[in-house]
């Protein structure tokens, strides 16, 4: 069995990172790609459920995990954490699965410390106007809010050029199909083909 790839997807608020997830997700051959479920002490929604959306722990089992270096990236976010789980990640990528991790550039550093194997993806909007037409559009925020989350933007999207692969999200059907030869060019590189293929070059090769 082919072992999976670790993908991490970053981009602004507003980018479209998340459509082209969930997009990319329904294309996929089933069980051949995940989005990882991240831990998290913060309190279940109404319609979130334990290992769907979330795993939900307390602040006392988090640390716990965080102290026996369970997680492969963590943060504190309104005195909450969010972290991603080490030996999850290993189970799915094991069984073939590609994981995508959808998390910042800050979350992506630590990642790469500890899997240095995994691949990441930028995403980019077209422009500053079409981010702010886009955030507009949700019709969510507040002009301040907005205009917060376009600072952030700018300040997110400096750090392009610490990722494998840049996306411009313009056209959506083009910016996913992207992703997926990205997808496809991963199982074929050389190191993918060699793990995976180990036996048959051999007995190609045999004399």
């Amino acid at each position: 069995m082919q072992q999976g790839q670790l993908y991490i997807v970053s981009a602004p608020s507003g980018a479209g990172k998340s459509s082209l997830i969930a997009a990319l997700l329904k294309q996929v051959t089933a069980n051949k790609a995940q989005v990882s479920i991240s831990h998290t002490t913060r309190q279940p929604r109404p319609s979130e459920e334990h290992g769907v959306h979330y795993y939900f722990s307390s602040v006392a089992e988090f640390e716990s995990l965080i102290e026996r270096g369970l997680f492969l990236e963590y943060a504190k976010v309104f005195d909450n954490y969010y972290g991603t789980s080490i030996p999850m990640i290993e189970q799915s990528l094991a069984q073939g699965i590609d994981v995508f991790l959808d998390i910042d550039w800050q979350g992506a550093q630590q990642v790469r410390l500890k899997m240095p194997d995994c691949k990441s993806i930028f995403i980019l909007p077209p422009s500053l106007a079409e981010l702010e037409r886009r955030l507009i559009g949700r019709g969510q925020d507040s002009a301040e809010v907005i205009a917060a989350r376009m600072e952030k933007a700018i300040g997110e999207m400096e750090h392009y050029d610490e990722y494998d692969y840049l996306i411009i999200n313009d056209n959506f059907e083009q910016s996913l199909a992207e992703i997926n030869a990205i997808l496809i060019a991963e199982k074929v590189t050389l190191k993918a083909q060699k793990r995976a293929r180990q036996l048959l070059i051999q007995q190609l090769l045999a004399k």
